[in-house]
């Protein structure tokens, strides 16, 4: 079982309704793993104080959180996803936005660890 967690930090403002259709997105993209919506958990964390490249232009920094792993390919596939999405839904260049990717050997839920 791999659990995932997508946290979303930009130097940009997410409207609601941009939050929902991330939301949404990503559920779909985290299927390139072979997990579905029913276990992601998303965090977004706008208006940061971000620096890229030397500057505050618009940029990204994208976390996902697994427990346990996933394969090269499918994190390969994964990046590429999210920044069309980050791209597409908050005019984030994907030159301007980093995924990091953390495999987690224990991860808790309703009181047990899976």
């Amino acid at each position: 079982m791999t659990v995932p967690l997508i946290t979303t930090k930009v130097s940009t403002e997410i409207t609601k309704e941009k939050e929902i259709s991330l939301k949404s997105e990503f559920g779909k993209a985290i299927e390139l793993i072979g997990k579905s919506e029913n276990w992601l958990m998303v965090e977004f964390q706008d208006n940061c104080r971000l620096y890229f490249k030397g500057d505050d232009a618009p940029c990204a920094m994208i976390e996902v959180d697994l427990f346990g792993k996933a394969s090269d390919s499918g994190y390969d596939a994964l990046t590429q996803k999210i920044t069309e999405i980050v791209e597409a839904e908050l005019g984030i260049p994907k030159d301007r936005i980093y995924v990091k990717y953390s495999e987690i050997g224990h991860w808790g839920y309703s009181g047990f660890n899976f």
